[in-house]
């Protein structure tokens, strides 16, 4: 298992800065809070199958399987910060941000519903 780069404390405490009002969380706020969520994510399924990105602040593999290494990988999870870290914390339903088209999954094992909410607010 990788060792965590982001203290546990400062990232719940980022998650919970941008969902007591996301219009009006800072960049780096923001920015900790989603790079924190996919390191938590990482550590809860690990893997390298699914490659979750949230532009433009991180990417991460997860769910164990077949190993990408190269080009755009067969399963791909995209979304944007704030539909992440709405997800994240519960505020959205994964199913409705999929068919709202807020998230783009394609390929195997890109369900990422019954793995969120990630931080409780």
């Amino acid at each position: 298992m990788a060792r965590r780069k982001i203290d546990v404390t400062e990232g719940v405490a980022a998650v919970r800065a941008w969902a007591a009002d996301p219009s009006a969380a800072p960049r780096p706020v923001r920015a900790l809070a989603v790079r924190y969520s996919l390191e938590a994510l990482s550590e809860l399924v690990p893997g390298r199958s699914v490659e979750v990105r949230v532009p433009p602040f991180g990417v991460t593999q997860i769910i164990e399987g077949t190993v990408h290494t190269r080009g755009t990988p067969p399963a791909v999870v995209e979304t944007s910060p704030d539909t992440w870290l709405a997800l994240v914390t519960g505020q959205r339903v994964w199913a409705e941000a999929v068919a709202a088209g807020d998230v783009v999954a394609s390929g195997q094992r890109t369900d990422l519903g019954p793995l969120f909410p990630l931080v409780k607010i």
